[in-house]
């Protein structure tokens, strides 16, 4: 027997309204977020643009935060996706290929959403964070996973070289990333130098999207390539 609500809808079809009402509420949103900017992703505009009344939209989200951190962590899935697509294209057994694949992948993706590269990580308002606790951690995290779980796979081949001594203070402050690691036993000291390629990915990708290299590059490519390539080497992935 099928249930129904107490409006007297059968409760699949009530669930399936709200699910497209949620992905609406999404695209109109991104659509926003692209053609005017993060501030302009409040429930007031989005409600406008559907036709609906600001109170209506509040059954569906009932703050700004919970908004955006819908949309962050949407984003976070698109892009985690994208990412692992990337990597399938190359066989299972040959990382250091799949983490270059994935990093070309992070760099068109980027380039091709700018706006939205802007909102997950130039956090350019707060309710865009990913802090433990939030709806967006978990989402970052399985973004993050994709280039973590490649970077792990090399660190078994035996070939990453490590700083001699690193700082207790540094170490530290890499507990939440090692907790991430799936069980894996990686010293503290290799989370450190996959924490340092992540950040010259991310800022390789980042400088190019937000404009930084107009001044003297037409063409990043290039440069992104040879960053690339210097990432996957100090991995001990082979070159090319």
């Amino acid at each position: 027997m099928t249930s129904t609500s107490k409006s007297g809808a059968p409760a699949g079809r009530r669930h399936r309204v709200r699910e497209e009402a949620l992905a609406e509420i999404l695209r109109t949103g991104r659509r926003l977020l692209v053609e005017e900017g993060p501030a302009a992703v409040t429930l007031r505009a989005i409600a406008r643009e559907m036709g609906m009344t600001a109170p209506a939209l509040y059954r569906y989200h009932g703050s700004h935060r919970d908004l955006v951190q819908a949309l962050t962590s949407h984003l976070y899935d698109e892009l985690a996706a994208a990412l692992a697509a990337a990597r399938d294209r190359h066989p299972a057994g040959e990382p250091g290929r799949q983490l270059r694949e994935v990093g070309r992948e992070l760099r068109r993706w980027a380039l091709a959403h700018p706006h939205e590269f802007g909102l997950l990580f130039a956090k350019p308002v707060t309710d865009a964070d990913t802090a433990p606790g939030s709806a967006a951690h978990d989402p970052s995290w399985r973004f993050g996973g994709v280039v973590l779980d490649l970077m792990v796979q090399l660190w078994h081949r035996g070939t990453i070289e490590v700083p001699p001594d690193l700082d207790p203070a540094w170490a530290a402050q890499l507990r939440e990333v090692h907790e991430h690691l799936s069980g894996e036993p990686v010293p503290l000291d290799v989370v450190y130098v996959f924490v340092a390629c992540w950040a010259r990915l991310y800022g390789a990708v980042a400088v190019e999207v937000f404009g930084h290299l107009d001044f003297a590059l037409t063409d990043p490519g290039p440069l992104f390539e040879h960053t690339l390539d210097d990432i996957l080497t100090t991995l001990g992935a082979p070159a090319g």
